[in-house]
């Protein structure tokens, strides 16, 4: 990456799970730099969803790189979570047509409550628990049937929601983007950040009716979010945060729409 930068810029890791995303600094010049990002990076900065995307270059082994606006920014809080402006922004994302053909010229197809049960269902170790939960998950499948089907940041945690020194919010990491239920978003939103009985009140900032058939959804999709959660960190040893989401799924299922 150094070589590719040219002389006089100096790199630091940015942070990040793919460990390929960067700092460039050049005298008084700042930007972030990063290795085969999401492709609609373009699209989403275009719609003020990201910062500004600067430049994009292919290098000679297909890998491709991308320069983007450095922000001097924070993360939201737990408590900013719930705010009529990521209600807005994410209903922004939600409705973005842009955004939707684009991902599904790139041939994306929906991501469909069979397919997830099934990749959960392959990634459990044979625990007899996980595997009730997932054969009682299953049951409820035909009634969380969605026409609707939107692009999805997939990774809604307040780490990723950014406000720059003006104020403006941006939501970053799109490495795991899908075409899914919008309730693939708003049940970690929702069952992370906001008061219950504060739903109504978010889900009508967003633009959305808090219909049973939503609601519903929405707890599927945080039942399912708690399993892919206790799997993940059973695989990286993680007993504690494992324990937590157990926890969160018995509660979960306590929690079950009327």
């Amino acid at each position: 990456m150094e070589h590719f930068m040219g002389e006089g810029w100096r790199l630091r890791p940015a942070g990040g799970a793919t460990g390929e995303a960067y700092v460039a600094e050049q005298g008084k010049q700042k930007i972030f730099v990063k290795r085969n990002s999401s492709p609609f990076l373009a699209v989403l900065s275009a719609e003020g969803i990201v910062p500004k995307l600067l430049w994009t270059k292919r290098l000679e082994n297909g890998d491709v790189i991308t320069a983007q606006q450095w922000i001097s920014g924070r993360e939201l809080t737990v408590e900013e979570m719930n705010q009529d402006r990521t209600a807005g922004l994410l209903a922004k994302i939600h409705r973005s047509n842009e955004l939707l053909a684009m991902f599904k010229r790139m041939g994306n197809t929906p991501l469909y409550p069979e397919e997830i049960v099934q990749k959960l269902e392959r990634q459990n170790d044979s625990d007899t628990d996980i595997k009730r939960h997932l054969d009682h998950i299953r049951t409820l499948m035909p009634s969380v049937q969605e026409e609707t089907y939107v692009v999805c940041h997939a990774d809604v945690h307040h780490n990723n929601w950014i406000e720059d020194d003006q104020g403006s919010l941006f939501l970053i990491d799109w490495d795991g983007a899908q075409v899914a239920d919008p309730a693939l978003d708003l049940a970690p939103l929702l069952y992370g950040y906001v008061p219950k009985e504060h739903w109504a009140d978010w889900l009508d900032r967003y633009g959305a009716e808090p219909s049973n058939s939503l609601r519903h959804r929405i707890w599927w999709y945080r039942l399912i979010q708690c399993l892919e959660n206790i799997l993940w960190f059973r695989s990286v040893g993680q007993e504690a945060e494992e324990l937590e989401w157990q926890y969160q799924l018995e509660k979960a299922w306590a929690s079950a729409p009327d």
